[in-house]
């Protein structure tokens, strides 16, 4: 399906979102600054069995995957790098196969002991990404998932996807669902991303000068007009 077939078939589905749906369509974080990813330079990096929540990229706002307005995420975009044959071969053998990802709606604590913790509150199904190496796919939802003002919105890899970009600016960075003391060295591969609903875990790690290059596409339920009162 072409990418303009795809965003029709998700307008189409707009439209059919209950009645409280906006057919106003956002896509989170697509004002940033287009960024490389690092794959097949010598030092190939990807995203590795991690649930990840970018704070800020460059050109764009603060906090570009918080839910202000009440809504519905109908599909995400991710930006793949082209990793050789061998490249893919290890990371299929340490990592799993095949490269994939999600998304996951998050609830962030609400006091200063707990602002790192996220709770997983939703997940869409997972889109194999083998296919598109190379190129910039759009995934609709087979089922919409609902966010609520406050919401974050990160993205689970529980093999490995070739989604990641370094950069010169520490106006980029993200956080991950590793705990502190395993943001580096042999322990980062071991697996921490999240996968049960309702599980929650400490987002520990923040890395700088490094982006997630997805984009989500969000729709905001209409702001009222009247008073129901009246």
């Amino acid at each position: 399906m072409t990418r303009r077939l795809l965003l029709v078939a998700m307008i189409a589905g707009a439209l059919a979102l209950p009645s409280g749906a906006s057919a106003r369509i956002i896509e989170l974080g697509s004002e940033a600054e287009p960024a490389t990813p690092s794959c097949p330079a010598e030092e190939c990096v990807v995203a590795a069995r991690v649930t990840a929540l970018q704070g800020r990229a460059s050109g764009g706002p603060k906090n570009p995957y918080y839910i202000r307005r009440d809504g519905w995420l109908v599909a995400f975009t991710v930006t793949l790098s082209q990793p050789n044959a061998e490249q893919v071969e290890y990371f299929n053998e340490n990592l799993g196969s095949p490269a994939q990802a999600q998304l996951s709606v998050l609830r962030r604590g609400d006091t200063l002991r707990t602002r790192l913790n996220y709770r997983l509150l939703a997940q869409s199904e997972t889109f194999p990404l083998e296919d598109y190496f190379g190129s910039s796919p759009t995934f609709a939802l087979e089922e919409p998932l609902r966010v609520e003002r406050g919401n974050w919105v990160g993205i689970t890899v529980d093999t490995w996807a070739p989604l990641y970009a370094s950069t010169s600016s520490q106006a980029d960075w993200w956080r991950s669902s590793r705990a502190k003391g395993s943001c580096e060295g042999s322990r980062s591969l071991n697996q921490f991303a999240m996968e049960a609903l309702g599980q929650d875990r400490i987002f520990g790690c923040t890395y700088h000068a490094k982006r997630f290059l997805y984009t989500v596409t969000y729709i905001p339920d209409n702001p009222p007009t009247t008073d129901e009162a009246g």
